[in-house]
């Protein structure tokens, strides 16, 4: 007689808590996982030396197969600076009734370039560098934000020139000078934070990046970097919200610190009133809030 053999019921599988209390019992957790927000930031300050580093090396590189290397990081703001001048300052006449237009165009240009090139680094922070993501565990954060600390350091090799102008051009060594750099350690934190929101923006949706150059430019041009926001505000023919914009406008108001600090021709009445309330409510409200919304994501950054 056949003998039949009966085959026993698969075990059943494993449940999630039970394989979860395996991995504690053995100390294991989630690989790349987000951690705390605390944790996070520990995390962050503890490479510190290498967000510097990748953001000196990134610099270094940048014009090394150029014949003039290095002098293309004071050239190219000085170019786009001359462009701007003749097609603003001479053929459109924005320079009529701005004492110093030259300091003061350069300066504006230099100064959003800086936002400018630290925004279009960061939205290809994350998805221009996905090679370096995935086999590589460290706080995604750093990448944007050595892109951020790059651009500061092509910056201030540009205000080498920018001082050279300004002497050039008979404005004097101020002690106002000093104020350059609170302005530019909050427009540093602006940068910043603003970069590490589109960078998670430009991880999920690669088309941002082909997006940003034409909402830079248009916010370029309501930034006063190639005419005086003074000049149009005492026309009084702007509705009350648009003059409040201007006012209020986070690169323009850099902008105008730094030709406060810089121009003596440039005074505090041509600023927007509590400034530096303004200037620091921005930061604030860019670096902490875009960190937060970056570190949210932290977990999904590489993936798929």
């Amino acid at each position: 007689m056949s003998q039949v053999l009966h085959t026993p019921p698969p075990a059943p599988a494993p449940a999630d808590d039970d394989l979860s209390a395996l991995a504690a019992r053995h100390g294991l957790a989630v690989s790349g996982a987000r951690p705390s927000l605390p944790e996070y930031i520990r995390q962050l300050w503890a490479r510190r030396h290498f967000i510097n580093a990748f953001a000196t090396a990134k610099l270094t590189a940048q014009y090394s197969q150029a014949k003039l290397g290095q002098l293309w990081q004071v050239m190219n703001p000085l170019l786009n600076a001359a462009v701007f001048y003749f097609i603003f300052g001479l053929l459109l006449g924005t320079s009529h009734g701005v004492p110093d237009f030259v300091p003061f165009l350069v300066t504006g240009v230099f100064i959003w370039q800086f936002t400018q090139s630290s925004i279009m680094a960061g939205t290809r922070a994350i998805s221009g560098n996905l090679g370096l993501v995935r086999a590589l565990h460290f706080p995604r954060a750093a990448l944007p934000i050595s892109f951020c600390l790059q651009q500061l350091q092509q910056l201030l090799f540009s205000m080498a020139a920018l001082i050279v102008i300004l002497l050039c051009f008979g404005v004097p060594v101020s002690m106002s000078w000093v104020l350059a750099v609170p302005a530019l350690v909050l427009q540093f934190t602006f940068n910043a934070g603003v970069s590490l929101i589109v960078a998670r923006m430009g991880a999920k949706t690669p088309d941002i990046a082909q997006l940003m150059p034409f909402i830079l430019r248009t916010w370029m041009y309501v930034s006063g970097v190639m005419w005086s926001i003074d000049k149009v505000l005492s026309k009084d023919d702007l509705p009350h919200w648009a003059m409040t914009a201007l006012q209020c406008n986070p690169a323009a108001v850099y902008i105008d610190l730094m030709r406060f600090a810089l121009i003596d021709s440039f005074h505090a009445g041509q600023l927007p009133p509590h400034v530096w309330l303004v200037a620091t409510g921005w930061a604030l409200l860019a670096g902490v809030g875009g960190f937060i919304y970056f570190w949210k994501a932290e977990e999904t950054y590489g993936r798929g």
